[in-house]
């Protein structure tokens, strides 16, 4: 069943611009991501239709500028509709075309210097180069496989929003508060919540001119999800920031899947996800605070300003 997401634009006129659904794909075609995609495709030319022969001969040819293009891009780019290009994505195996960029952009990314791993003797210069490795690593992949098209919708609807509210547990609870603290700046009413029962009551108290952001690093959090529910009953958006295919995406009204592989080890390790799920945060900000315009930059200028003089000069 498809669900489609209506926005505010201007004042009472609501104008569909995302259409969600799930996929009838089999999950057991379905391309795992850990198998590179472009020997697939290669393989699968003969038995391509002619249209969507002509995506996959370009994606051959530039992978590389393949994974920074739109779905319109590169139906443009090939000449072909965009439904076309869904049609090429189902059939090498992939579940749409976030996934079929996730895994583009495994296949091309230059190879990994090997799983993190901290040995006993690695010295301060080792783990410090190891942790920012990682990192770099986790952001290029998130960067090249997320929807771009899906952030354009949550942009719109974070920047016409009557209030917006970000939830999240755990290791989610400081992006949450990092979110709110951005968006405040932005001249929009927000809060962040961490705790089930202010989530619930927060919930129930939105109207359909709000926004809540649930970021979950699991996806899978059975409060978050509840959570979630209320707010659906209050005919408010929900921005899910999670895996792709868990609970959280499945429930959101724009879903935002952000893949990250968590790091194995049972000594400290950094967490990636976290930092992926703030630079989303990031870009969302900076989105919005783009859409706003001169009007928001006045405000920034004159909050810096005012800064200025809780800061010592010495």
């Amino acid at each position: 069943m498809m669900n489609t997401v209506w926005l505010m634009s201007g004042t009472s006129l609501r104008l569909p611009l995302y259409t969600l659904g799930k996929s009838n794909h089999d999950p057991e075609t379905i391309l795992s991501i850990n198998r590179p995609i472009l020997p697939q495709i290669e393989s699968r030319l003969d038995q391509l239709r002619r249209s969507e022969r002509k995506v996959a001969e370009l994606v051959l040819a530039q992978p590389d500028k393949i994974i920074h293009m739109r779905i319109v891009d590169l139906a443009a780019a090939a000449q072909v509709s965009e439904p076309t290009v869904v049609r090429f994505c189902r059939a090498i195996g992939c579940d749409g075309f976030g996934n079929f960029k996730l895994a583009l952009a495994q296949s091309t990314l230059p190879a990994s210097s090997g799983p993190f791993h901290l040995e006993e003797l690695d010295t301060a210069r080792e783990y410090t180069y190891k942790v920012f490795d990682a990192t770099l690593e986790t952001l290029a992949k998130v960067r090249d496989s997320l929807d771009l098209d899906a952030i354009e919708v949550a942009v719109d609807a974070l920047a016409n929003a009557r209030r917006v509210e970000f939830y999240g547990f755990g290791a989610s609870s400081p992006v949450a508060i990092d979110a709110q603290h951005k968006f405040f700046r932005l001249q929009i009413a927000s809060a962040a919540h961490s705790d089930p029962h202010i989530q619930a009551m927060s919930a129930m108290s939105l109207t359909p001119d709000d926004v809540v952001v649930a970021i979950s690093q699991s996806g899978r959090s059975t409060a978050l999800l509840e959570a979630m529910d209320h707010v659906r009953e209050a005919g408010a958006l929900s921005i899910g920031l999670a895996p792709g295919g868990t609970p959280v995406i499945e429930r959101s009204t724009i879903a935002i899947p952000i893949d990250v592989q968590e790091l194995p080890g049972a000594s400290y390790t950094p967490l990636p996800s976290r930092i992926a799920h703030l630079t989303v945060i990031d870009i969302l900000a900076v989105g919005v605070s783009k859409t706003k315009g001169e009007e928001v930059d006045q405000h920034l200028t004159r909050l810096n300003r005012g800064l200025q003089s809780l800061r010592t000069n010495s």
